[in-house]
C-alpha cells in the first residue's frame, strides 16, 4: 500500500525554537520541548484561566472562553477540545464541559460504548472512536471500519446506505437494541462528516501544550519570541504588546546596548524591542552594533560612531535608531539634540558620524613617526548642541514614523476616561455611515494630516485624519462648520468631536441620493471634556465588599479630591445565574484527508453560530443613596485611584 504523509510548515515550531534559544542565552538552561512533563500544574492553570493569547490553536476568543469553562486538568482534555472546536462538534462542547465538571450525568447509548468513550465523557469526538465502536458493536473488520470512516468524512451517501443495514443487523445479532443502534448511526451521520482524526488532534494539542508550558514558565522569553515571529506585521506586534502589558511584562524600546535584531529579554526581565523592527535598520547595521559591543557597552554616540563599521550602518540607520529611542541610554544627550543644527544645515548626528569616520581613518592610516611610534592625532569630539527636548507627543509621533506603532506609550492613554465615558462611537464604525443615519455620534482622537483648502467659490474647507487607539478615519469639513471649528485642526491636537449623520443630498437631475453626510455639532479639546461634561459620580458597591478599611480608604480619597460634583452610592446584592445564548465563534475546519492549509501553514477560519451557556451576574437588591454633603472634583487622578482600589463607578 501507499503511505501518505502530510508535512505542515508551522511558524509555531520556529517560535518554540526561538524561545528555547532565549532561555539558553539568558538562564543557561537547556530545554527539550519533547520532554516537557505532561502533567505540569502551571501549564494547566494557564489554560484554565483562558490566558492563551499566542498559544497555538487555543488563542481565539471562543476557545479562551471554553478553556475557562472546561478547566482542563489532563492532556486528553486538550486533545478533545482541539477536535471539538470546529463546525459540527462545536455544539457538543457545552455538554462536554458539564460532564467533565460533574454537572451532567455521563451517559452511554450502550454499556459497550464505555470502553472507547470514557476518555471523552460519553461523547464521540474522534474518527478512531467511530472505527473502534463499529468493530466492537457490529464486528466490522478493520478494512470495513476504515471504509465507514472515509464514507462519513467524504459524505458518500451511497456507501453509507449500503453499510447501515450491515451495521444494524450485525450489531443486533450481537444482542444490541436495534432502536438504540438506529440512534447511534444517526448521530454518527450528523457528526462524523466533521469528526476529527485523534492522532492529528494529539499532535496539534502537543504543540499547543509546549507553547503554553513555555508561556507559563518563561513568559518574557516566550512573548519575545512571539513578537519576533510577527515582526513584519505591525498590527500583530501591537496586539502582542497589549498581551505583554496584561501579563505585567514591560516592553522596552530598542537600545543599542541591549537590543539584537529580534526581540529579546534583558537582565530586568523586560522584553526589549529588536533593532530589526526599526525601518531602515538592516541586518548588517545590527550585526556591527552587536559585534562591537562585546568589548563593552557604548558610552556615548561618539563611542558608538568610533567603534562600529560605518559602511554597514548608514546615516538613515543612525537617524531612525535615534527617533525610535535606540540612543536614549546615552543620558547626556536627548533625541531632539541629534537633529539640531547650528544654522549650518548639518545635524549633530551627522557631525557625530563624520567624527567617527575621521577617527577610524586616522586609526587605519599607516603614518609612523620618526621614532617608529604610531602618531596619535587627537580629533576633538563635536560639541553637543543645547536645545529643548521634544514634547511627549512629538517623540511618540516620530516613534510611530519609524516603527509603525507607539512604543513608549500611547498619546491617548492620558484621556482614557474621556474616551470611555463621553465617546459613544468608534472611528472604525464610521466606515458604514448608513447604520448611523439620524444618530448623534461622539468620539475623540489625535488630529493628523490636516489639509486646508479653498474651493472655486473662495470658501475654505479642509480634510483631516483623526486617529484613535488602533483606528483612523478621514473627515472633510466645509462652510460654516469649517469656520467654526478650524482652530481645532492643528497637527497632533487631541480633539473631541460630536457629529450627526444625515441623509445624502438628492441629485435634481438623476434623482439619485448621495452617500450619507456628516454634520459637525461640537468640538472640544479632549482635556476640556471631563471638566465640562462630568457632573455626577456613581459608586457601585457589592455589599460583600463593604468593610471598615475599604470605607476609610474611600473616605480619605474623597477628602483629597474636594470639588463641586455630586456623589451617589449604589449598594447591591448580586447573584450569578446561567443562561444559554447564541454565540458566533471563529473555528478552524480541517478535513483530515484533504487538509486546507494556507501558505503560512495555518488553518483556514470560518464563523459559526452555536448555543453557549453563559454565566450572568444579576442585581437582586439595589439601594441608591445620593450624598447631600459629599462633593468631589471629578478628574483623571481621582478616577485612576478608584480603579486602583478596584471600585466600579460610572459618570453622569
Amino acid at each position: 500500500g501507499l503511505l501518505k504523509m502530510d508535512f505542515l510548515g508551522l511558524k509555531t515550531l520556529t517560535l518554540i525554537k526561538d524561545t528555547v534559544k532565549l532561555v539558553k542565552y539568558r538562564l543557561g538552561i537547556d530545554l527539550d520541548p519533547d520532554n516537557f512533563p505532561i502533567d505540569d500544574q502551571k501549564t494547566y492553570e494557564l489554560f484554565q484561566r483562558g490566558e492563551t493569547v499566542g498559544v497555538f490553536q487555543y488563542e481565539s476568543p471562543g476557545m479562551q472562553k471554553y478553556m475557562k469553562d472546561l478547566k482542563p486538568t489532563v492532556f486528553a482534555d486538550l486533545i478533545a477540545m482541539n477536535a471539538l472546536y470546529r463546525p459540527g462538534p462545536l455544539e457538543y462542547i457545552p455538554s462536554f464541559v458539564r460532564r467533565k465538571n460533574g454537572e451532567e450525568e455521563i451517559k452511554y447509548d450502550l454499556e459497550a460504548c464505555e470502553e472507547y468513550l470514557a476518555e471523552t465523557y460519553g461523547i464521540t469526538v474522534y474518527q478512531e472512536q467511530v472505527m473502534l465502536l463499529s468493530q466492537k458493536l457490529a464486528g466490522f473488520s478493520k478494512g470495513d471500519a476504515d471504509v465507514l470512516r472515509k464514507a462519513m468524512g467524504k459524505k458518500q451517501i451511497d456507501v453509507l446506505n449500503k453499510m447501515k443495514p450491515q451495521f444494524i443487523n450485525q450489531a443486533a445479532e450481537k444482542g444490541h437494541d436495534p432502536v438504540i443502534l438506529e440512534k447511534i448511526w444517526k448521530d454518527w451521520e450528523a457528526f462524523a462528516s466533521y469528526a476529527f482524526n485523534k492522532s492529528h488532534s494529539t499532535c496539534y494539542a502537543w504543540i499547543a501544550y509546549q507553547t503554553a508550558y513555555l508561556k507559563a514558565h518563561y513568559p518574557a522569553e516566550y512573548m519575545a519570541a512571539v513578537l519576533s515571529n510577527n515582526m513584519n506585521d505591525i498590527k500583530q506586534v501591537s496586539f502582542f504588546m497589549e498581551e505583554c502589558k496584561r501579563m505585567g511584562l514591560a516592553v522596552l524600546g530598542p537600545d543599542v546596548n541591549e537590543s539584537y535584531y529580534k526581540f529579546t529579554v534583558n537582565e530586568n526581565y523586560a522584553v526589549r524591542f529588536g533593532m530589526g523592527a526599526v525601518k531602515g535598520v538592516g541586518a548588517g547595521a545590527v550585526q556591527t552594533i552587536v559585534e562591537n559591543r562585546k568589548d563593552g557597552n557604548y558610552k556615548s554616540i561618539f563611542d558608538l560612531a568610533k567603534r562600529i563599521d560605518l559602511r554597514a550602518a548608514n546615516k538613515k540607520a543612525f537617524e531612525n535608531l535615534a527617533l525610535a529611542g535606540g540612543f536614549d541610554g546615552f543620558t547626556e544627550t536627548h533625541r531632539a539634540q541629534y537633529f539640531h543644527h547650528d544654522g549650518d544645515g548639518i545635524t549633530f548626528l551627522e557631525k557625530a558620524i563624520r567624527y567617527g569616520s575621521k577617527f577610524q581613518e586616522n586609526e587605519n592610516s599607516s603614518q609612523v613617526s620618526l621614532f617608529g611610534d604610531a602618531s596619535e592625532v587627537q580629533i576633538a569630539e563635536p560639541i553637543v548642541p543645547p536645545c529643548e527636548d521634544w514634547s511627549t507627543m512629538e517623540k511618540l509621533a516620530k516613534e510611530k514614523e519609524v516603527v509603525g506603532i507607539y512604543i513608549s506609550g500611547h498619546p491617548l492613554d492620558d484621556y482614557k476616561f474621556e474616551m470611555k465615558y463621553f465617546c459613544n462611537a468608534k472611528l472604525e464604525s464610521l466606515k458604514n455611515l448608513e447604520q448611523h443615519l439620524g444618530k448623534n455620534l461622539s468620539f475623540g482622537g489625535i488630529v493628523t494630516n490636516v489639509q486646508h483648502r479653498t474651493a472655486k467659490n473662495g470658501k475654505g474647507w479642509a480634510t483631516f485624519v483623526l486617529e484613535g487607539y488602533d483606528e483612523s478615519y478621514e473627515f472633510r469639513i466645509f462652510d460654516e462648520e469649517y469656520l467654526k471649528y478650524r482652530h481645532f485642526l492643528l497637527q497632533n491636537q487631541f480633539v473631541y468631536f460630536k457629529i450627526n449623520v444625515k441623509e445624502g443630498w438628492v441629485n435634481r437631475e438623476t434623482g439619485k441620493k448621495s452617500d450619507p453626510r456628516i454634520q459637525f455639532l461640537d468640538a472640544k479639546m479632549l482635556a476640556d471634556v471631563l471638566p465640562t461634561f462630568a457632573k455626577k459620580l456613581f459608586i457601585h458597591l457589592d455589599i460583600k465588599d463593604l468593610h471598615s478599611n475599604f470605607v476609610t480608604q474611600l473616605n480619605e480619597l474623597f477628602a483629597a479630591n474636594v470639588g463641586d460634583n455630586s456623589v451617589t452610592f449604589e449598594v447591591m446584592e448580586l447573584e450569578k445565574i446561567k443562561t444559554t445564548v447564541a454565540d458566533v465563534s471563529v473555528i478552524t475546519p480541517i478535513d483530515v484527508d484533504e487538509e486546507v492549509i494556507d501558505e503560512a501553514g495555518e488553518d483556514v477560519e470560518m464563523n459559526i453560530e452555536v448555543p453557549v451557556e453563559k454565566e450572568e451576574i444579576i442585581v437582586k437588591t439595589k439601594l441608591s443613596m445620593p450624598s447631600r454633603k459629599l462633593k468631589v472634583k471629578i478628574s483623571s487622578e481621582l478616577l485612576q485611584e478608584l480603579e486602583k482600589m478596584q471600585v466600579n463607578f460610572k459618570l453622569n
